[in-house]
């Protein structure tokens, strides 16, 4: 960063001396010619009276001899050539057709610039009309703009250097003075009231300390979720080692046998059921995960769940209903699946010996509400808010007994985030719990 910065400033620093040079050079080049202009045109009038008083061009030609800086040039009506300081006016061709001996003629003066092909000099020329006819044109040669700015180039090449040098160490010095406050801020960045160097990058270090900060509520959740699925994969696992172990030993009785089995396929069960939470919830925690939307009737999907579990729901002496009407929302099918499975397995897993669950799908004014509703345990206050973490159980024991992972709402609450829609939980303690999912227009 640091020789970034260098190396703009001196670029910086030699375009604005270049360009500076370029402007300055034609200015005062502009304020040359004009002054070269203004002093032909005088000179020219003062010849002009000279001869016009005097009626004799003696005068004139005795200038263009003594001033050999400044060409004398006199020229009949006609274009002929009668004198010329600098050639021999017998041999020099008719100057009619030269654009300031016409514009003398025709305005009684003229001007006009020749420029040299080798660029080095400019000849300006300046005629006036007699008093007999006659054209009196004084011409003088003065350096061109380039050769004015060639002029210029080493006092410019050595004031280059001189800048450079400045800016390099000006460059060297604002550098350290604005990478510092950076560097700090960096050590600093998790010193609580910290503000930082320069409020141009307040919001950057706001959000790399949010960053910084979701790093690290995510790593502990995932070092918490390590823990939780090797101490949830543990327990299953040590029961069908230690069932297998008795039978192998022949510890258990030929009549005991089918109970152990049953035991073991319980375990097996949960097992993988562990399993294939665990593997959807690290899909739908994936970045990349595709998710396809299509247009899906919730009220058939959740008819299909209801009939599929009856069966369970019978099994735990719970009735299962589903109330309300079609509703189309715009959703993934296979999710919307495990999102109805997930709500009513907890809520038939955690009610009471002929308690109720009740499943409703109301569309309402552009919204669609799913709602789960049970007549069970109930959730206290302070565990409504941790529900939906990974592994968290309300009452731990009643979910090891009945086979739960403590994986279902935190899945719920990933599918909810994935339709964009909102999730509302109601519960009292003994009481039961509500749990509503609300779809909205073109929530997909």
């Amino acid at each position: 960063m640091k020789k970034k910065i260098n190396r703009y400033m001196m670029l910086l620093a030699a375009a604005a001396i270049g360009l500076t040079l370029i402007i300055l050079s034609v200015v005062f080049y502009r304020i040359f010619e004009t002054q070269v202009i203004d002093d032909l045109s005088v000179t020219c009038r003062l010849l002009s009276d000279i001869y016009d008083t005097s009626g004799s061009s003696d005068s004139i030609e005795q200038v263009g001899k003594d001033d050999a800086d400044i060409r004398v040039t006199l020229v009949d009506s006609d274009g002929t050539v009668l004198y010329d300081s600098d050639a021999d006016a017998a041999s020099m061709e008719n100057h009619l057709s030269r654009r300031e001996v016409k514009e003398a003629l025709e305005k009684g003066e003229g001007m006009a610039v020749r420029k040299s092909e080798t660029m080095r000099l400019n000849t300006y020329y300046c005629a006036g009309l007699l008093s007999d006819g006659k054209v009196l044109r004084v011409a003088v040669r003065a350096t061109s703009l380039w050769n004015f700015f060639l002029g210029a180039v080493p006092f410019s090449l050595i004031l280059l250097c001189l800048i450079l040098l400045v800016t390099v160490s000006m460059a060297h010095h604002l550098t350290n003075r604005l990478i510092r406050p950076i560097v700090d801020m960096a050590e600093n960045i998790e010193r609580s009231g910290y503000s930082a160097p320069y409020p141009e990058i307040e919001p950057f270090l706001s959000t790399i300390r949010s960053q910084h900060q979701e790093l690290k509520k995510t790593s502990d959740l995932r070092r918490e979720f390590t823990a939780n699925v090797s101490h949830e994969l543990k327990t299953p696992l040590t029961s069908i080692s230690g069932y297998a172990e008795l039978m192998e030993n022949g510890i258990i009785q030929a009549d005991e046998v089918p109970y152990y089995a049953k035991q073991i396929r319980a375990s097996s069960t949960r097992l993988i059921t562990l399993i294939n939470d665990i593997i959807q919830l690290s899909k739908l925690d994936s970045p990349v995960l595709e998710v396809i939307f299509e247009q899906v009737d919730l009220y058939a999907i959740a008819e299909k769940v209801v009939s599929s579990m009856q069966v369970n729901a019978a099994a735990r002496e719970v009735s299962l209903t589903l109330t309300g009407s079609s509703a189309i929302v715009c959703a993934n099918r296979g999710m919307m699946e495990e999102l109805i499975t997930n709500l009513c397995d907890n809520a038939v897993r955690y009610n009471y010996k002929g308690g109720s669950v009740r499943v409703s799908v109301i569309p309402l004014k552009g919204r669609v509400i799913l709602s789960v509703q049970d007549t069970g345990i109930g959730i206290s206050p302070e565990d409504q808010q941790r529900v939906f973490e990974r592994f968290y159980r309300v009452d731990k024991s009643r979910s090891k007994e009945t086979g739960g992972t403590g994986l279902g709402l935190s899945i719920v609450k990933h599918i909810v985030a994935q339709h964009h829609a909102e999730i509302k939980l109601e519960s009292e303690l003994g009481k039961g719990t509500d749990i509503r999912v609300i779809f909205y227009e073109n929530n997909g």
